[in-house]
């Protein structure tokens, strides 16, 4: 498989960051490639540079050395502006903490990437409705951030990093904030909505029973990806 047929790839890739006079290389030489439907769990130790990994998969970041591919494109050859536009396209994102807006109800906040990507609101509007209802939310669309509980706003989360219909759900601790009931509840809706729209997931999670169920889990240790 190469780039070219990879939802998501990087070779080869580092970061390296400055503190002071000092460098701090946290990731030295990485290598994934994704495929289109393919469940990625990466797991590791309190900074071991899991995240960083992800805001560079995801194009939030430049790597100091190697090449991130997303949809077969060289990130490092685009304008931001082009990659925001790549990455709203291709992508969706989840993080430990909802960043819900919260003078939005649950259906504006799923919308808002639609929105932002020049869809008409009405459009916005029914396929916001139609992931809500398949993450079962379908009766909470006017209800506020503040008026959900903690395992609702994460599907809120999860449902907004759908409406674009992406190819690749990047997932940061989305477990991390939850009780073991809703994590497992999230865990099924994951499994449902990939086989359900063929969505590529990568998880960054210390959840071990979340990684073990993924179809392949990885390990970042000493700057570099191990398979399990």
């Amino acid at each position: 498989m190469t780039e070219q047929d990879s939802v998501l790839a990087c070779e080869h890739i580092q970061k390296v960051y400055s503190q002071g006079p000092q460098e701090v290389q946290v990731l030295t030489d990485v290598n994934l490639r994704i495929a289109a439907g393919e469940q990625v769990a990466i797991v590791g130790s309190s900074g071991s540079g899991k995240t960083t990994l992800l805001n560079l998969l995801g194009g939030l970041d430049l790597p100091s050395a190697g090449k991130v591919f997303i949809a077969g494109k060289d990130i490092a050859l685009l304008t931001e502006t082009e990659r925001g536009l790549l990455r709203n396209k291709y992508l969706g994102f989840v993080y430990q903490f909802h960043h819900l807006l919260g003078e939005f109800t649950a259906l504006e906040n799923v919308c808002m990437p639609l929105l932002i990507a020049g869809i008409g609101q009405d459009a916005a509007q029914q396929r916001g409705r139609v992931i809500l209802a398949k993450v079962g939310l379908q009766e909470r669309e006017e209800h506020k951030p503040s008026e959900l509980s903690g395992g609702e706003r994460q599907r809120v989360a999860i449902a907004r990093a759908l409406v674009t219909e992406p190819q690749c759900v990047m997932l940061d601790e989305p477990t991390g904030n939850l009780d073991r009931q809703t994590a497992v509840g999230i865990h099924r809706l994951m499994e449902e909505l990939n086989q359900a729209l063929n969505t590529s997931f990568i998880v960054v999670t210390h959840d071990e029973e979340l990684a073990d169920s993924m179809q392949r889990k990885l390990t970042l240790s000493n700057g570099t990806l191990h398979e399990q």
